[in-house]
């Protein structure tokens, strides 16, 4: 991509979103925001807890992930959500038009194989059944791209920015 985008790593929990995102803002040179640090601590305790969230709780939640988009708006930068459903996307949308989203997608097996084996993260196994309920893949009309989350961080990455790039070319 020539021109700075703010780039929204998107996927069920467990696809890497917090591994690839500073990956990938590494490699394009800008900044990245963890999404989850965007979540108000009553949205943590409730994931904690193992109950899903709500659109009423992830409103806000997406909210704010707009507003750090739009202040990068030209600037560019990564930032991770879930962004599951068209909603939410829209919701960023509406904040930071020009956003540019990357779902990582992959097996439900090998997703939740890491999920069970990564240490000090709130989001239990037990929502991945919810997580993948509520995804809305995207759609034609929505910029993006798809990347598999099968293979090394590196790999992954590497497909990530090559998929970019073939949106501006």
């Amino acid at each position: 991509m020539s021109t700075p985008h703010v780039v929204v790593v998107m996927g069920v929990a467990g696809t890497g979103k917090t591994t690839i995102g500073p990956l990938l803002a590494s490699r394009l040179g800008v900044p990245y925001a963890e999404g989850d640090d965007f979540h108000p601590e009553a949205n943590i305790a409730k994931m904690t807890a193992g109950t899903p969230l709500t659109d009423e709780d992830r409103w806000p939640w997406l909210e704010a992930i707009g507003a750090w988009a739009h202040g990068r708006a030209g600037l560019g930068g990564v930032v991770s959500s879930s962004a599951l459903k068209r909603a939410y996307r829209d919701r960023i949308r509406s904040a930071a038009p020009d956003v540019v989203f990357v779902h990582l997608t992959g097996d439900r097996a090998l997703i939740e194989d890491r999920m069970a084996h990564r240490q000090g993260h709130f989001m239990p196994t037990a929502l991945l059944d919810s997580q993948f309920a509520t995804l809305q893949p995207l759609q034609a009309d929505e910029t993006g791209v798809a990347v598999d989350v099968t293979g090394s961080p590196d790999e992954i990455t590497d497909r990530a920015v090559s998929a970019l790039h073939g949106l501006t070319e």
